[in-house]
């Protein structure tokens, strides 16, 4: 079940992003900043249980511009859409907040591109999408994700 995520999905989001950013798959982010920004999350649920199996966030950059971020489905629930609900949620979300142009970075290039995404060169990015980069040790110089977008 697909739903918004609540203060009580905090520390799984946190454990979730935790273990994709030891991969280097996703930047960490602090408790702190996960609370200042959980109404950017949709959490996905196991039927019959309380149990969050996904995450994903819609942050909004700019009067034009959102990005999808933080997508994270567990080992053992991967390759039953589950990712996909998350992204069209988010996808909803900007469309109805009026957000037509969404973008990602990623290293699932295959997985957004059936979603809608395309490819981007970053530097076509608004400079607004670099303050999370800063943070990032491969940045700027051996940065490998993907820049994708979707016009809506």
């Amino acid at each position: 079940m697909l739903r918004k995520a609540r203060v009580g999905d905090v520390k799984t989001i946190h454990r979730m992003i935790k273990i994709s950013s030891d991969r280097e798959e996703m930047l960490p982010r602090s408790l702190m900043d996960i609370y200042g920004n959980l109404r950017d999350f949709f959490v996905y649920v196991e039927e019959g249980s309380d149990a969050v199996i996904g995450i994903c966030a819609m942050s909004i950059i700019w009067e034009n511009l959102a990005e999808v971020r933080s997508l994270y489905v567990e080992e053992g629930y991967r390759e039953r859409g589950i990712g996909r609900k998350l992204v069209e949620a988010c996808i909803s979300e900007a469309i109805t907040l009026q957000l037509y142009r969404v973008f990602t970075l990623t290293y699932k290039q295959a997985f957004f591109e059936k979603l809608g995404f395309r490819p981007v060169e970053r530097k076509s990015l608004s400079e607004k999408i670099w303050s999370d980069c800063f943070k990032c040790p491969k940045y700027p110089d051996y940065c490998d994700e993907v820049a994708m977008v979707i016009e809506l």
